[in-house]
């Protein structure tokens, strides 16, 4: 008899699951066209990337590689840098006002810069790993490689609240470096070729941005070379994009999909 009441309520629970994936309207599909190609460092590890005041602002990891750098967006020149001591793995950016948030992967650690110098204001610790960071100007974003993206006072860096990324009702998990474009949080997905634009409310994925085949295959020379790296240009409403390792990043526009 218990077995027919927990088989009876398993499988109430897998159909209320399916019906909510079949009822749910299904998220926008995007393209891109490219307008512009720059420069990119094929040897930076690229985990963040924001565009500020003219200059692109990048966070780079693998230890004993990873760093901090200011950069000229035409000819992709590192004007400034700031190398993290090992055992650190750097990871997502932030640029708030005067101070630039940095992420870590494992330690759990994450590092305040101040804007002009990249002298170290101060650290500060949060549990699990560190991935993507952004912020819409009153509060940061940051996720860990899951379906979460927590929600933090810039202040005390205190968790607010969490988020949880869904498609159809489904989990989407791997949210990796994020950047805040036009009132929506956009997202890589690891090892994807796609962005999730996702509303900041309640999680839920608006629409996808596929961009299959802006690099070559031929010239991502490393299985690591994937994807990673979204700045948007709000004063012009350009959308930057670049990837690990990647020789080349990209100014995009976005336009229907299939």
């Amino acid at each position: 008899m218990i077995f027919f009441v927990i088989l009876f309520f398993v499988t109430k629970i897998l159909l209320a699951a399916l019906l909510a994936v079949f009822v749910a309207p299904q998220a926008s599909q995007y393209s891109f066209r490219v307008v512009k190609v720059y420069p990119h460092d094929r040897n930076a590890f690229t985990q963040g990337l924001e565009y500020r005041d003219g200059f692109l602002y990048e966070g780079t990891g693998l230890a004993g590689r990873s760093a901090l750098r200011k950069i000229r967006l035409d000819t992709g020149q590192v004007v400034q840098s700031f190398d993290l001591p090992q055992p650190f793995f750097g990871e997502g950016i932030t640029v708030l006002g005067q101070q630039i948030f940095q992420l870590t992967w494992q330690s759990q650690t994450g590092f305040v810069y101040d804007k002009a110098s990249f002298r170290v204001v101060k650290s500060f610790n949060y549990p699990g790993e560190g991935w993507g960071m952004t912020n819409d100007g009153k509060q940061v974003y940051m996720s860990d490689g899951t379906s979460q993206i927590r929600v933090w006072d810039p202040v005390t860096l205190r968790e607010l609240r969490r988020i949880t990324v869904t498609d159809r009702s489904m989990p989407v998990t791997s949210i990796n470096e994020l950047e805040f474009v036009r009132g929506e949080i956009w997202a890589n997905v690891w090892q994807t070729d796609r962005i999730a634009r996702i509303s900041p409310a309640d999680g839920r994925v608006l629409g996808w941005i596929d961009l299959s085949g802006i690099l070559p295959r031929a010239e991502r020379t490393n299985p690591d070379a994937v994807l990673n790296g979204i700045a948007y240009d709000s004063a012009s409403d350009r959308i930057f994009v670049t990837g690990k390792l990647w020789p080349k990043l990209f100014e995009i526009k976005i336009t229907p999909g299939k």
